[in-house]
């Protein structure tokens, strides 16, 4: 492995992605909707910043879980099938370059994309709240902030293993979004109905929840807020009881592992098949 090698690939991705309009577009969304969601939030804040930071996280939530992993699993489907169908992949490939350097380089410089359109939309709205009311409880805003960029990594390296997986651009791009849809809408209602025909407790339903990065983000996210999960029903009261202050931890570190399986286990089915 050659480092500027793997330096030369990740800022050619940073480039490619800067010139691609879904980028433009998630990051216009995110900054817009985030900067809107913390003017609404110091409007509803009769004390300014003793509320404001804390509002504004609390409010945010909803729409990180939305946009994030759109914009990650979207980001990473495009990067690979994208090139693969243009044919450009195969003649980066033929170059004295390894598997290794290619995939790590596209990965890594999609990864300071992806944060990069984040820190934007949070600076944004963090300056909003700063100027307005206030820095008290600006920590939650920061661990906010650190457990999306973890999600978003963790939504890349999905959409990196579906790029390797499936073939042509359009029909990852449409399986990234079925994906999303499954994740975002559908687990909790599978997990409902789980839940309620086989007679899970509370145990089983924590665990089971951890198999949802987006699930894992809303538990650490409400976690972080309130030191307590006893409004997300039994699996929470579970978690807090059982795990206490190391709760937060758990779930940082299951965001970790989704971050890390995903993008290791696509690289090992690139370094394997064809691209042709």
């Amino acid at each position: 492995m050659q480092r500027h090698i793997l330096v030369a690939i990740a800022a050619k991705e940073i480039k490619d992605a800067t010139r691609n309009r879904w980028f433009w577009l998630y990051t216009a969304a995110f900054a817009l909707l985030s900067s809107a969601l913390a003017g609404t939030a110091l409007l509803g804040s009769g004390f300014g910043g003793l509320a404001g930071f804390g509002r504004t996280t609390a409010s945010m939530i909803n729409l990180v879980l939305l946009i994030v992993p759109l914009m990650g699993l979207t980001a990473g489907t495009l990067s690979m099938a994208g090139e693969r169908e243009r044919g450009t992949l195969a003649y980066l490939l033929a170059q004295p370059v390894s598997r290794f350097e290619v995939y790590w380089g596209k990965f890594a410089g999609q990864v300071v994309a992806l944060v990069s359109s984040l820190l934007l939309g949070f600076a944004l709205s963090g300056g909003l709240v700063a100027w307005k009311g206030g820095v008290a409880q600006s920590n939650l805003y920061f661990v906010l902030l650190a457990l999306s960029a973890l999600l978003a990594v963790a939504s890349l390296g999905l959409g990196f293993l579906i790029s390797v997986l499936v073939r042509r651009a359009s029909a990852a791009f449409a399986v990234s979004v079925v994906m999303w849809l499954s994740l975002a809408f559908l687990a909790d209602l599978t997990l409902l109905g789980m839940a309620s025909g086989m007679r899970l407790g509370a145990q089983q339903l924590f665990h089971l929840s951890l198999l949802n990065p987006l699930e894992a983000f809303r538990m650490a996210s409400v976690f972080s807020l309130r030191s307590s999960l006893d409004s997300l029903g039994p699996a929470g009261l579970y978690a807090t009881r059982t795990y206490g202050s190391a709760t937060l931890a758990l779930f940082m570190g299951a965001l970790g592992a989704w971050a890390c399986l995903p993008a290791t286990l696509s690289y090992a089915v690139f370094r394997r098949r064809s691209v042709l």
